[in-house]
């Protein structure tokens, strides 16, 4: 179980110097968080609930850094109730029944108790059905943190006893004014005079990527590595050596988690499997959830391998059924064997640049381009009257089941959104397609 430890400048339970920059400039109260104001805005929900000092189960979800623990630990503080907090990747039933004990003590003395668990959905069901009973009698609230998708990751009977509060990436604005608190209310960066330039700031928001606590430690990290104790300055170098330090360190929940997934995917797009493959035992080496991996093998057989190949879609489903039935350390090896296949494919995005494309042209026309009437349903006779239907040449009666036909709205006719590659199977989608409209359309 994680102990906890609140600052203050009267109790350090820790040195305030050992304190990351993140936990220092923490919001403590409501007014104070940024970014979230469809949840913390006057009226909204987290408000409500702490005017009415009153707190039910929720499941915060949303992004790394986006302030999920601030909001637990305010809701908490703010409706006077006592506060555990454990992470699901290092705790356990046993760590879960001693708090339910506690919190169970304190009702009866008519107090109140929130339990916050990181990482909620790398609970099991049974450690998931642990905290059923205690959450639908209310000896606890609940407050879990996932960056997943509840949906698929939290089991429907905890699901159904919650509330689900979704979080949004911080904006460039959010992360400026949590940039300039840090820079203006934290006594150590204060105290060592740390200026920072205006394009290090740009800098600093723009890779922070949403994420306020990577922002914050890539600051920390660059005042580290100036090596000086006063009258810092923080400028492009500054920054280009802490975003690229080695000390960095793989993080499920920030940082660079995202740096490698990105290295995965850009891999498996440079069809290197041995680059690829490297990065996903990197992130099984760090605890990474076998089915995240998978998540993102589908989305990559889609979007990268395309119709190049299409059983990569088959074969990444497979993967990630096969990782969900089989579990650790099995896992591995379907995970290995997803990721070299789909690595060695031949690409296309051709598929997702037509959506695209055809989004663009849907944002463009709205609803104002008309469905031609020889393509509408035409259920009833009035409709026939209307001209519904009227004309449309089914192509399976003529030959090579394929007819000349305009099927797009007259404001669209001419458009092409999908253009094929020469790679893997996708240059027989093109031949025939080049065959069937004869230059009519770019195959």
């Amino acid at each position: 179980m994680e102990e906890l430890f609140e600052y203050s400048e009267s109790k350090k339970e820790i040195p305030l110097e050992l304190v990351p920059l993140a936990e220092r400039i923490r919001a403590k109260h409501i007014s104070d968080v940024v970014g979230q104001e469809h949840l913390t805005g006057d009226g909204k929900i987290i408000d409500g609930m702490i005017k009415n000092r009153t707190v039910y189960s929720i499941i915060l979800w949303g992004p790394p850094g986006s302030g999920k623990t601030t909001l637990a630990k305010i809701i908490a503080a703010e409706t006077g109730s006592a506060f555990y907090q454990i992470s699901a990747v290092s705790s356990g039933v046993k760590d879960l029944r001693e708090i339910i004990a506690k919190a169970a003590s304190a009702a009866r003395k008519g107090h109140g108790s929130v339990l916050f668990i990181d990482e909620i959905h790398r609970y099991n069901k049974g450690q998931q059905d642990a905290l059923l009973d205690s959450v639908e009698k209310g000896v606890i609230r609940l407050i879990g943190a996932t960056t997943e998708n509840p949906s698929f990751e939290v089991n429907s009977a905890l699901l159904s006893r919650s509330k689900v509060l979704k979080l949004n990436l911080l904006s460039e604005e959010a992360l400026g004014v949590i940039l300039e608190k840090a820079l203006k209310s934290d006594p150590i960066l204060n105290g060592a005079d740390v200026t920072v330039s205006d394009d290090a700031k740009k800098v600093l928001i723009e890779s922070g990527g949403g994420d306020a606590r990577k922002m914050l430690n890539t600051l920390e990290l660059a005042v580290e590595l100036s090596g000086k104790d006063k009258d810092i300055l923080i400028g492009h170098d500054e920054l280009k050596k802490a975003l690229t330090d080695s000390r960095k360190k793989y993080d499920k929940t920030g940082d660079y988690h995202y740096d490698i997934i990105s290295a995965f995917i850009k891999s498996l797009r440079g069809s290197d499997p041995d680059a690829a493959v490297y990065y996903l035992a990197r992130m099984l080496d760090a605890g990474e959830k076998p089915e995240f991996i998978a998540r993102r093998l589908i989305v990559f057989a889609s979007e990268d391998v395309g119709n190049a190949s299409p059983n990569g879609l088959v074969m990444a489903q497979a993967c990630f059924d096969a990782v969900h039935v089989i579990g650790m350390p099995e896992a591995r090896i379907i995970l290995a064997q997803a990721t070299t296949y789909l690595a060695s494919q031949p690409k296309s995005n051709a598929s997702y640049m037509a959506l695209a494309k055809a989004s663009e042209a849907v944002e463009k026309e709205g609803d104002t381009a008309e469905v031609p009437l020889h393509l509408r349903n035409a259920p009833t006779k009035m409709m026939k009257e209307f001209g519904y239907g009227k004309e449309y040449r089914y192509p399976h009666d003529f030959d090579g089941h394929f007819v000349d036909e305009d099927y797009l709205p007259e404001t669209l006719k001419g458009k092409q959104f999908y253009f094929p590659t020469d790679e893997g199977l996708e240059k027989q989608i093109k031949d025939r397609l080049s065959s069937k409209w004869k230059g009519k359309k770019k195959y």
